[in-house]
């Protein structure tokens, strides 16, 4: 394993003198340190309310269509009480859906929604480290390295393969990027790892998270530097039709996946975000606010990892932007969870299990 070591402003490697802010903040053998007091919570009624009224709705079109099985199969006789009977009561759920939806937005709406005003923290370093993860890309890791070097604003690039078995490494370190391996398989720990050695630099108070196969591009790193005085993380989302090419491994039953999820999620935190994409890897932090978050998250966590990372960034208090970004075909293969429609299924229902019943589940 090839790890390039990390050294301070004078050029003194950092494993050789005091500790980091990183290695203090996790505490010795990476050990987490103490969390901070939770944020109070709040029953999700609206997240609640949406999940119960679609399950009635799905209740209802199950017993509708139960009609062809009824009179194309002919068991009318025994099928028929049956239909009637889920069409029936699927008003229930629907029902009991919109009254705890109503009750969020119109009671609880107030209570939830933080009272202060908007932020707006000005930027006094704009020089941010990139970290891109990487998983069998060496057709496409030297051209991203290179992209995000030739940046003005970009200090340095980071590259954590995740036990890469192509010439991903060295493209990499030819490139120019600080390389790393992360030995345990996942995309959660890929992407941790990357979040975790790109806030050991402390002469940048901005890290940028991306991916190595070419479906971001350095230019919007200006955009979402524009939203950052406003927030902790500027979520770079892929849902603006224009900044999207057409051909992309994210299809139209994932693209619509993303946003539904991303509204149970924004309803489920009610008041604290707008959130159309949940999938996606382009995102900025403020290193002060990630040193606090990393501690909180679980890199156990896999394909699902993106969402994670949202809900608990927002639980812990975190103000989350969205920001418009470029969306392009990816150079290679897609070996994550936009193989295909049934991969981006699965990886849905698990975002939303996560977010529903916990994310301790999943790991």
């Amino acid at each position: 394993m090839r790890e390039q070591k990390l050294t301070a402003l004078d050029g003194t490697a950092l494993d050789d003198g005091p500790a980091s802010e990183l290695e203090r903040q996790l505490g010795a053998g990476g050990a987490p340190a103490a969390a901070e007091q939770p944020r109070r919570k709040h029953l999700p009624l609206l997240l609640y309310g949406a999940l119960s009224f679609c399950f009635g709705l799905a209740m209802y079109l199950t017993g509708v269509l139960m009609v062809f099985p009824r009179y194309l199969l002919g068991l009318n006789p025994l099928l028929e009480p049956v239909a009637e009977w889920i069409v029936w009561y699927s008003g229930v759920p629907i029902m009991a859906g919109v009254g705890l939806a109503l009750v969020d937005l119109l009671y609880f709406l107030e209570r939830k929604k933080p009272d202060v005003p908007v932020r707006y923290s000005p930027l006094l370093n704009r020089s941010v480290t990139v970290a891109l993860t990487a998983y069998n890309d060496e057709e496409s890791i030297g051209d991203a390295v290179r992209d995000f070097l030739a940046h003005p604003l970009v200090k340095r690039v980071i590259v954590v393969s995740n036990n890469s078995r192509d010439r991903t490494f060295e493209r990499a370190e030819q490139a120019g990027a600080i390389t790393f391996n992360e030995e345990a398989p996942g995309y959660g720990r890929c992407v941790f790892r990357c979040l975790t050695e790109a806030a050991r630099f402390d002469d940048v108070d901005l890290v940028v998270l991306c991916e190595g196969d070419l479906t971001f591009r350095a230019y919007d790193v200006e955009k979402l530097l524009a939203y950052a005085p406003h927030g902790d993380i500027v979520n770079g989302t892929r849902t603006a039709e224009p900044l999207r090419q057409y051909l992309t491994q994210l299809s139209t039953f994932m693209y619509y996946g993303n946003v539904f999820v991303g509204k149970l999620l924004e309803a489920k935190h009610l008041g604290r975000g707008t959130i159309t994409d949940v999938g996606t890897t382009y995102k900025l932090c403020r290193r002060d606010s990630l040193l606090k978050l990393l501690p909180k998250l679980d890199p156990a966590v896999n394909l699902e990892f993106n969402a994670h990372f949202l809900d608990v960034a927002l639980g812990e208090g975190n103000v989350l932007i969205e920001c418009p970004v470029t969306f392009h075909q990816r150079v290679g293969v897609s070996k994550g969870g936009n193989i295909n429609n049934l991969r981006g299924f699965t990886v849905g229902i698990r975002m939303i299990a996560g977010i529903v019943f916990g994310w301790k589940r999943l790991a």
